[in-house]
């Protein structure tokens, strides 16, 4: 493979990088004997080696972990992931080759979590307001909080060796689109900060409804013929 440089393309000129295929060589037999016509033809080999090098290694630059450095850029914009120039070159591999894995992850806390922690180097926590639960019971209260906040907290040695604006980005693009979040990044020594309220209030069950109090019971209207009657002295007609 051709040489690699840091940040700019050295596929060039390699000095004393011979041609698989020389042009001297293709030329007619009368120009095979030729010294002006060689030499010619072998300025155009030396310019044509780094070409054909890089074709027949062409496998080696889609590899992240054997790629030119100055290849590594324009391969993670391939894949859709902003590869931070101030990186080491191994943590700048490792993003790249994790590509997949972070995609087929994607939307989901696990994945955000991968990406932070490739991004950033820390351990990272997070806090999400979604839940999952299997009830019997008709009415009972949904897991997870009430909000949509996704509390993002990343434990660095050095909170200040952490581009803030860019990992505030990346767990923009990463997170659900319906998700608003906060990003927090801490010393590893330093304790854990209460989440915010929306990201931790759970969902009160439903107060159960109050019956109404029961109407009193409805004495029955009395039969006259029922009733007793008073004795007059009168004998009743024959």
């Amino acid at each position: 493979m051709a040489g690699s440089g840091a940040g700019t393309s050295s596929r060039a000129a390699v000095p004393a990088l011979i041609s698989p295929h020389p042009l001297g060589g293709s030329l007619p037999a009368l120009y095979q004997e030729d010294e002006f016509a060689q030499s010619l033809t072998s300025g155009l080999d030396a310019v044509l080696a780094p070409i054909f090098s890089s074709l027949d290694n062409l496998e080696a630059y889609l590899d992240p972990g054997l790629a030119p450095e100055d290849f590594l850029d324009w391969l993670g914009g391939w894949v859709g992931l902003v590869v931070d120039e101030t990186w080491p070159l191994d943590r700048r591999r490792a993003f790249i080759s994790r590509a997949h894995e972070l995609y087929r992850m994607r939307g989901t806390a696990k994945g955000l979590a991968a990406h932070v922690e490739l991004f950033s180097g820390g351990q990272v926590e997070i806090e999400e307001p979604g839940g999952a639960s299997l009830s019997v019971t008709t009415g009972s209260a949904p897991p997870g909080s009430t909000g949509f906040n996704v509390l993002v907290r990343v434990r660095v040695d050095d909170p200040a060796s952490v581009d803030q604006p860019r990992l505030n980005a990346l767990v923009a693009a990463a997170k659900p689109a319906h998700l608003t979040h906060v990003v927090e990044v801490v010393g590893k020594s330093a304790a854990a900060a209460p989440a915010p309220r929306a990201s931790r209030r759970r969902a009160e069950p439903a107060a159960p409804a109050t019956e109404p109090p029961a109407a009193p019971p409805v004495e029955p209207a009395p039969d006259p013929a029922s009733e007793p009657t008073e004795p007059t002295g009168e004998d009743p007609p024959a």
